[in-house]
């Protein structure tokens, strides 16, 4: 697979591909930008064998590690926008490992994951995506000093869900009033597609305020959780793209809006918490602006979750205020980002990207200087 050529690969300064045979590691970390600060992005830990996305085919590699290597890197190229549009002093990064965590996730491999990070020296922090959890993270942070959403210390906020579902319910708002007019999200229906941590505490930020939920998870805890705090409709996994609803909202993995789903959607809107929504990102996109679909670029309305962690990194006591203030931010970021696409007629997407890359390239010092 062409990696330096690729759209995805674009502007990275390092990719690191890690292994280690005692513990059975076989990681990627990708650092895209460190113009604004250290990369900051989370570790993915997945078993890409399973995967549905669609990398370039190399017959030299097997599909699950070209499918990680594309996942990794554009996941890591969103770090770096999303931490720029969020105004955070951090550059982009990511992680994944390849593999089920369920099978070979033990302490000694996170160990061996935390001794390949701490040898980048600070450029690149971790925390937790998906596949991780917190006690995960912390067996990593027992070899390296650059973990971040740890539970308690001195500087930690713990589990950042809340966070980045106060985030894109702000995002979200924001959708509606831009779409539809209206000022708040009462009697419009929302389809939620996945309710682990994130998804569940978008489900209460809306049903509080008023909004029909439509939900689907392939596990069935999280759909018995979101029942057991009020009331939902429950549907099919392979049903919700074609719900009649005013907001998809995509909350499980990224590629799921694709060719086969797109033509699907009946939603005016789409604002989700899932990464790399978009399978094919600058051509979908502006499908969506053709259909008259209004898309959030996820990694400006997911930021929730990293600007609960800027403070972590730094060695800063967390402000409380200041955060919900960043996360309300972003519907003011979407917002600038609807109007900035209707005016140019041209995709939020790659409206979005544009305003991430100037923000980097104004922080990066020029040859003459």
């Amino acid at each position: 697979m062409p990696v330096f050529d690729s759209p995805s690969f674009k502007d990275h300064e390092q990719v690191v591909f890690c292994n280690d045979a005692a513990t059975g590691l076989r990681a990627i970390i990708a650092v895209h930008s460190t113009a604004l600060g250290p990369a900051a992005g989370g570790c993915r830990f997945w078993d890409y064998s399973r995967n549905h996305m669609q990398a370039p085919v190399d017959v030299a590699v097997s599909r699950s590690e070209q499918d990680a290597v594309y996942d990794v890197l554009r996941l890591s190229r969103g770090m770096s926008y999303k931490n720029a549009l969020a105004g955070l002093r951090l550059g982009g990064g990511k992680a994944v490992i390849i593999g089920d965590p369920k099978k070979i996730g033990t302490p000694e491999l996170m160990r061996a994951f935390g001794r390949q990070i701490q040898r980048l020296g600070g450029t690149y922090y971790t925390a937790e995506d998906v596949g991780i959890s917190p006690a995960m993270l912390a067996h990593a942070a027992e070899t390296t000093d650059y973990v971040s959403g740890l539970e308690g210390g001195a500087y930690g906020k713990g589990d950042p869900s809340p966070s980045t579902a106060l985030g894109i319910y702000a995002g979200l708002k924001a959708a509606v009033k831009h779409r539809l007019g209206k000022d708040s999200v009462a009697g419009i229906t929302v389809a939620v597609q996945g309710a682990g941590h994130v998804g569940q505490h978008l489900i209460n930020y809306l049903r509080n305020s008023g909004a029909n939920i439509i939900v689907t998870d392939i596990v069935e805890s999280n759909i018995q959780a979101v029942l057991d705090t009020g009331p939902a409709e429950v549907v099919a996994p392979e049903a919700i793209h074609g719900m009649a609803c005013d907001v998809f909202s995509p909350c499980a993995l990224g590629g799921g809006l694709n060719a086969r789903t797109l033509p699907e959607i009946k939603a005016s809107i789409i604002a989700g918490a899932a990464n790399n929504q978009l399978e094919t990102e600058g051509v979908q996109d502006e499908e969506l602006r053709q259909k008259g679909i209004l898309y959030c670029p996820d990694y400006v309305i997911n930021a929730g979750g990293i600007i609960s962690l800027e403070s972590e990194i730094y060695k800063e006591k967390p402000n409380p205020d200041a955060i919900q203030e960043k996360l309300l931010q972003i519907g003011d970021t979407l917002t600038n980002i609807f109007v900035r696409s209707d005016r140019e007629a041209r995709s939020t997407g790659r409206v979005a990207n544009e305003m991430a890359e100037e923000i980097i390239r104004a922080a990066v010092p020029s040859d003459n200087s």
